[in-house]
């Protein structure tokens, strides 16, 4: 089965409960994640996984709103909470989301999973991260085998490898590597969310495109129209690094 594991936290300190602030009328930055992620034509069943905080509590019923299933685990060793799902939920294939990209292309994630699905006898890791990244911040998309993720889940031994799940195996020469690249670099753009900022550009995006859902390429139509709305978000970035 090919499953989408859309990790899920209220903790964040840049910006705390973010993936439960409105992004529309409608929508939580959740909500409309697991939305853009359902209009992909080829994974065949979503998981929120979330952690096993109290204060996580609050996600359950989310989820339950919107149709998907959800898996509790750990709250900083998210490579095992990514493995115990998959395991429980019997995926031979994982694509790899996080809540706070609201814009997630689902044209560009069923791309990359049919490359993967296609060659998964060469592959093991297929994303449009890495090692080179040429779509926006907000795009990304990670796939790849349950058999490779388990090796990573034994194998893992540093807390980063651990907190982010695939850095074990993009930077393990021993794994297969697929890198979907665009033919225009655009790792400029941020569409994900960190800052108040980037909300605060994301709901502008949302209010101005009427299609659902809203591809890569509707976004880069209405940012040529309107640059000023890159502005919103294009210091803080800068600042913080």
């Amino acid at each position: 089965m090919i499953g989408c594991i859309i990790q899920a936290r209220t903790g964040s300190l840049r910006l705390p409960s973010k993936i439960l602030k409105k992004i529309d009328q409608i929508n939580t930055v959740l909500s409309f994640t697991v939305k853009q992620v359902k209009n992909s034509k080829i994974i065949q069943k979503i998981v929120v996984a979330t952690t096993n905080l109290p204060e996580d509590d609050v996600l359950l019923n989310h989820t339950k709103e919107l149709r998907v299933d959800y898996f509790r685990g750990n709250s900083f060793d998210v490579l095992d909470r990514y493995y115990q799902c998959a395991k429980k939920f019997s995926f031979s294939i994982i694509v790899r989301i996080t809540s706070d990209c609201p814009l997630v292309d689902p044209i560009i994630m069923d791309e990359i999973i049919s490359n993967f699905e296609k060659n998964k006898n060469s592959l093991d890791y297929s994303s449009n991260v890495h090692p080179n990244r040429t779509f926006p911040h907000g795009t990304d998309v990670e796939v790849f085998s349950f058999e490779t993720l388990e090796t990573a889940w034994k194998e893992a031994k540093k807390p980063a490898e651990r907190e982010h799940v695939t850095p074990y195996i993009y930077n393990n020469k021993k794994f297969r590597l697929f890198n979907l690249t665009n033919q225009n670099n655009l790792s400029n753009f941020r569409w994900t969310i960190d800052y108040k900022e980037d909300l605060e550009l994301i709901q502008k995006i949302i209010s101005k495109i009427d299609a659902r859902p809203i591809l890569m390429n509707d976004i880069l139509e209405l940012l040529s129209k309107n640059p000023e709305l890159i502005k919103i978000n294009q210091n803080i970035h800068k600042e913080k690094i």
